[in-house]
């Protein structure tokens, strides 16, 4: 199992709570960096630690690239939400959720879709391979 695996799952549902309450207020509609300076804001007021906009340099092979990823929200160090305001996750969104997961070596994600009437149906969780396994 990842060595943070437990941690991550423990806040992933204070994560989605902090989400339903955003959307709650919100609603579906806004764009996206209103979202995530909102959740932000709710993780804060929650007291879950989390960054914004962290700069995750990218390296192969010894070469690190001149342009870093920047991730929407980073929690503890150990889950990434990753928020969307879209009609609809397409696969390439949850693969590009993936690619951040094994660069971070992050056990657990979750895709949040703040465009959907219910937010419930816009939540996916998504874990690291073997990161759940004991």
């Amino acid at each position: 199992m990842h060595p943070d695996y437990t941690k991550a799952d423990n806040w992933s549902g204070k994560v989605i709570g902090t989400a339903i309450e955003v959307h709650k207020d919100k609603g579906p509609g806004l764009i996206e960096s209103i979202y995530e300076k909102c959740l932000m804001w709710e993780l804060e007021l929650q007291r879950i630690p989390a960054g914004r906009q962290i700069v995750v340099p990218v390296e192969y092979k010894g070469y690190v690239l001149e342009e870093p990823l920047k991730l929407d929200i980073w929690v503890d160090q150990c889950l990434l939400p990753e928020l969307k305001a879209v009609e609809k996750v397409l696969s390439v969104h949850k693969a590009q959720l993936m690619s951040y997961m094994k660069l971070l070596n992050a056990p657990l994600s979750l895709v949040i879709n703040f465009n959907e009437l219910t937010l419930a149906k816009g939540v996916a969780r998504r874990i690291l391979p073997g990161a759940n396994n004991t």
